[in-house]
């Protein structure tokens, strides 16, 4: 079984990192492994060869050649058994082209919540939107990660292909069994109550909508932290003044968020979308309720569901009513060596159906 895979994540080339590590597992169960990722040219990447495992960055002199430098790439390779795409747009597209001149199945994995309004606002979601209609139709498999979705893609989509729901894994133990530092605990230890919002700070996560409806909350003794960077510190750090809760609101940056678990009384998650909502698992398995906007696994995984203008009330009535516990419903995975079986076995059955 030979599986060529397309995608974006460049951190499959750091062997330490936890794509690398993934990828160099799924490796295993086949007999060959190629990955081709996009990059820029200026990022400097090189090849990795490790065993089965085989990844080719683009180094592409421009994003606008990343399909058509991943497409030569990919026909000078050995013919692969299967085609595994990251996404449906860009990756989807050079999947698509490979396995019609392959003549091999394809299989098509969807990470993003392509049908939230939020998502299609931008022109190019608008084009990609487009795209994954023409390789959904093409797909002899589709992985998916929540029931949500994959709802979605039987109601929007003319699709023929079975769908797979695997959520993505989550090291479940890690944030049930972590520990804050005592120097971290000392720090926070003058607030009763301890907000949390671990995240990317860009427009689409909606960070905003919490460091208000923290304001607006007016919860006594309490306390905002943000985890994460990203382009929208500043504004975030100017709206924390303006609601005149800067001396509350602490931006850590980004770090490991399992310790800041273990002193977060609640977890917000104000995003626009999701396409499944990592932190929204980590959160509960380390027993913090969570209060979210409806996107991702929210509603199946045990989080508080509201809209995004209730949320500053949403926030005032837990602080009074509670839950103070959070308990995570319908994680499929008791290890991740399960979840490496389920995958491969996935990219597997779409092997064996017939070729295109």
């Amino acid at each position: 079984m030979r599986v060529l895979t397309i995608g974006s994540d460049r951190t499959v080339l750091d062997p330490a990192s936890r794509a690398g590590k993934r990828v160099r597992a799924y490796a295993q169960c086949f007999e060959a492994s190629h990955i081709i990722v996009f990059s820029r040219a200026s990022q400097g990447l090189s090849e990795v060869k490790d065993g089965s495992l085989e990844v080719y960055p683009t180094n592409s002199l421009s994003r606008l050649l990343y399909v058509t430098d991943a497409v030569r790439i990919g026909k000078k390779l050995p013919e692969p058994s299967v085609i595994s795409v990251q996404d449906p747009f860009e990756s989807g597209l050079v999947g698509l082209m490979l396995a019609k001149y392959f003549a091999v199945p394809l299989h098509v994995q969807i990470h993003t919540d392509l049908f939230s309004p939020a998502f299609r606002r931008s022109i190019l979601n608008k084009v990609r939107m487009h795209i994954a209609r023409r390789v959904l139709s093409y797909a002899s498999g589709i992985r998916v990660v929540s029931e949500r979705t994959k709802r979605d893609v039987l109601e929007h989509f003319n699709v023929n292909a079975p769908i797979s729901v695997l959520p993505i894994s989550v090291d479940i133990e890690r944030f049930k069994n972590a520990q804050a530092p005592v120097e971290l605990t000392a720090r926070f230890s003058q607030y009763k109550t301890v907000c949390l919002v671990v995240s990317r700070l860009e427009a689409e996560k909606n960070v905003s909508l919490a460091v208000d409806a923290f304001a607006r909350a007016h919860i006594p003794d309490s306390c905002l932290i943000i985890l994460g960077e990203g382009s929208e510190r500043r504004s975030l750090e100017r709206l924390a003044k303006e609601r005149g809760v800067q001396s509350s609101v602490f931006f850590e940056g980004d770090t490991d968020s399992a310790p800041y678990y273990q002193l977060a009384d609640i977890v917000l998650v104000p995003s626009e979308y999701e396409g499944y909502g990592m932190v929204i698992i980590e959160a509960l398995a380390a027993g913090v309720p969570v209060l979210s906007t409806d996107v991702g696994v929210a509603r199946e995984a045990g989080a508080a569901v509201v809209a995004q203008q209730d949320f500053s009330i949403a926030l005032q009535t837990w602080s009074t009513e509670g839950p103070r516990t959070g308990v995570l419903h319908s994680y499929p995975y008791q290890t991740e060596k399960e979840y490496i079986q389920r995958y491969c076995e996935d990219v597997i059955d779409t092997a064996r159906t017939t070729k295109a």
